[in-house]
């Protein structure tokens, strides 16, 4: 499928280059500090989720059920993002644009850019965390945003695959959660049982 693959560079690989100019002139503890969190940011979602999940013991059996539920959405958004890039196969902004600047190595050829699959991930949680605890979401939503940036700055995406990333994760991942929803008797039937400790607060 090597004949649909495209270069993402005619769509705004000029913003791309200007993003990681800044990368290149930054000072060294930025560079490490967002590359630190492009790597090790995606803990803090499954944290936030851990926490969604916490709170929601003392909700409803439909809030409980999206919290339990969350990890579920986020795969199943990875599948839905994973499909999309085998499908489009865009080569990645360091190996389409001679001279790029990257403070990670360059992915090999075959790993695709579009969409971004660190961004789909931050979305998709951000998104159900919302819907079972806003102030939570809001944490979520922000640390989302700053995931999508950092895949950018550090040279591995363009921008245009963070962004699509974003919206889609939302997009798949907010029906998906309150359809989460319809697996509140299951959760009724553990509160009853010797498993209540972990869906319900007393």
């Amino acid at each position: 499928m090597t004949d649909l693959a495209f270069s993402g560079a005619d769509v705004d690989g000029g913003l791309y280059t200007r993003v990681t100019d800044l990368a290149a002139h930054a000072p060294g503890f930025l560079d490490r500090l967002v590359a630190d969190w492009t790597d090790y940011g995606l803990a803090v979602f499954a944290v936030l989720m851990l926490g969604a999940w916490w709170y929601a013991r003392g909700q409803s059996t439909n809030r409980m059920a999206q919290a339990l539920l969350a990890p579920v959405v986020v795969v199943l958004v990875y599948v839905v993002n994973d499909v999309i890039k085998g499908l489009v196969q865009e080569q990645r902004p360091c190996q389409t644009l001679p001279g790029s600047y990257t403070i990670e190595a360059c992915p090999g050829a075959g790993d695709w850019s579009f969409p971004s699959n660190h961004s789909v991930i931050a979305a998709a949680a951000a998104t159900a965390v919302f819907l079972v605890h806003r102030a939570l979401g809001w944490v979520a939503a922000v640390a989302a945003l700053a995931m999508a940036a950092s895949r950018v700055w550090v040279g591995v995406h363009y921008p245009h695959d963070v962004l699509v990333a974003l919206l889609l994760g939302v997009a798949v991942a907010w029906p998906l959660t309150v359809a989460a929803g319809h697996a509140a008797p299951a959760v009724e039937r553990l509160r009853a049982s010797r498993w209540r400790v972990a869906v319900a607060r007393r």
